[in-house]
This record gives structure tokens, C-alpha cells and sequence, in this order.
């Protein structure tokens, strides 16, 4: 026997209705089991999480630029930190007809004033430590080259190819 769609949709409906009627009875025997072991224990809402709670038992604030690290900002508590792609909030303001740096923030802009500084790594000079009499050279870091592999197949030890 062929149903149509609509005696289908009355089934879902009545089948959703018992299932609402299902999980309130259970979510009231849930309920009563909790005050019950609330009772037994003599718990607080403090020790539940529902209270107020101390700064120790808040739990961290999810992490997002903040207005300080912020390169722009609207003043309105719109940020951006000049990383990523640009929030519709400021490409809305830029197609307006304004500019970037009217954005930029007091902090950072006269820390940025036109100079960008590169970071100071750990980066080794890159020195040649190897070569060969074919003028092929290596510096020791990332994977042997191939000439370097075929020098030690045929017999050679690193420290012949040292200069």
C-alpha cells in the first residue's frame, strides 16, 4: 500500500509528539534522581557550578584578539590584528570611500611608525661546509644533495669533502 507524503508527515508529527512526551517523563525522573542525591549529599549550587563561582573555578576565556594587540580598530569594539583576511566590518568602511590608516590604533601605530623591524631568529649563516672538485657545494643543513651521495657511494667520507 502506497502512502502519500502527507499521511507520512502526520505520522512524523504524532511520532514526534510521543518522543517530546518520552523525554519529558525521563527528564523528570532525571531530575528527581538529582535532587535526590542533592538532598543525600547536602551539595550547594556553588559545588554544582550553578552559583557564583571564584576566579579560580571560572574557566578561560576563550582567546581572541584583543583591542591592545589590535593593529585597527573601529572604536566601536570592532578589532582587527593586520593578520588574516580583512573582517567585512572594515572592508565595508574601505569600499565607503575611508581609509586603512584611519583605522590603525594608537598603540601600535606609533610602534609601526613606517618601519618594519624582521624578528631576530636563531638562524645559522649559511656557511658552505662541503664541496666538491666540481664546484658543487653544501652546507651541511636540509637533505644531502645528490652529488654529496654519490661522492660517499664511491668511496669518499665527509670529512674529505670538508673545506
Amino acid at each position: 500500500m502506497t502512502q502519500s507524503y502527507n499521511q507520512i508527515q502526520k505520522k512524523i508529527e504524532a511520532l514526534q509528539r510521543q518522543a517530546d512526551k518520552l523525554k519529558s517523563k525521563e527528564v523528570h525522573g532525571v531530575v528527581a534522581r538529582i535532587k535526590v542525591a542533592i538532598s543525600h549529599y547536602g551539595l550547594t549550587a556553588e559545588q554544582l557550578g550553578l552559583g557564583s563561582r571564584s576566579a579560580a573555578a571560572k574557566p578561560a576565556p576563550a582567546r581572541s584578539v584583543s583591542t591592545q594587540s589590535a593593529k585597527y580598530g573601529d572604536g566601536l569594539g570592532n578589532s582587527w590584528s593586520g593578520r588574516g583576511p580583512r573582517p567585512h566590518w572594515l572592508r565595508d568602511a574601505i569600499n565607503a570611500g575611508r581609509k586603512l590608516e584611519e583605522f590603525l590604533t594608537g598603540g601600535v601605530a606609533a610602534a609601526s611608525s613606517g618601519t618594519t623591524k624582521k624578528k631576530a631568529g636563531k638562524k645559522r649563516p649559511s656557511k658552505v661546509l662541503y664541496r666538491d672538485g666540481a664546484g658543487n657545494s653544501w652546507s651541511g643543513r636540509g637533505p644531502r644533495p645528490r652529488w654529496l651521495k654519490d661522492a660517499i657511494a664511491g668511496g669518499k667520507t665527509l670529512e674529505e669533502l670538508m673545506r
